[in-house]
């Protein structure tokens, strides 16, 4: 019963409650729905904390969903010993790179008094969740070897069976603790994402596709020549 609490009811609610609250959000406070940037507040730090984070964990997310969304193809790129070894080394490179970009982003937050001023608790949870994270995942890569492999076939299949309402709790309930606690700590950070800033993931300005053309008029006056 506590494995289907864990694994069953606890991803279902995640999902819902970040569905009705994000579109809730949306429509009640749609300003809010940003990054809420503080790199007019300092910008240096900012950068080198900012750059690693974004460019590692975009491509280690692609790296988990590609799985979900094409397992066979996955597989056979996984079947060459070469491709296998490639992968888990850039995955270990890339895992790093992101614990090093939010590190830094938290230190920031720590010594820059103007920006610790405008960080909220939500801030802090997300940052930490984040951090933590990020961290197992790297601890996952480098003492459970091959997670490209096993996580094809244990954690992908248990996300399908999520997905058509057919949950299937035994490919995750014998994986070591860790990586279990790794997974529900994901559906965590979904549940998060109504209330903080990760909204701002879904802000692409998809409206200027078809708003109307903007025209630009220049107001100003041409110089004048100076009379002889």
């Amino acid at each position: 019963m506590f494995d289907i609490v864990l694994f069953v009811v606890f991803p279902y609610v995640a999902v819902t409650v970040a569905i009705i609250s994000g579109i809730s959000r949306y429509r009640q406070n749609r300003f809010s729905y940003s990054s809420l940037s503080s790199q007019f507040l300092e910008n240096r730090t900012l950068f080198w904390g900012s750059v690693p984070w974004h460019y590692g964990v975009i491509t280690l997310l692609t790296a988990h969903l590609l799985p979900l969304l094409f397992p066979s193809l996955w597989g056979d790129l996984l079947s060459d010993r070469i491709r296998l070894y490639v992968l888990e080394v850039t995955g270990l490179g890339l895992a790093l790179m992101t614990v090093v970009g939010m590190t830094l982003l938290i230190v920031r937050r720590l010594r820059s008094p103007r920006v610790l001023a405008v960080t909220s608790t939500a801030d802090w949870l997300l940052l930490i969740t984040l951090l933590t994270q990020v961290a197992i995942g790297f601890w996952i890569a480098l003492v459970y070897r091959w997670g490209s492999g096993w996580y094809l076939h244990t954690s992908v299949p248990w996300m399908i069976s999520l997905l058509v309402f057919q949950p299937e709790i035994q490919y995750v309930t014998a994986l070591p603790w860790l990586v279990q606690f790794h997974l529900l700590a994901g559906f965590f950070l979904v549940l998060l994402f109504p209330f903080t800033r990760l909204v701002h993931v879904f802000t692409y300005p998809f409206t200027y596709l078809w708003r109307p053309i903007q025209v630009v008029i220049w107001n100003r006056r041409p110089p004048q020549k100076q009379r002889p």
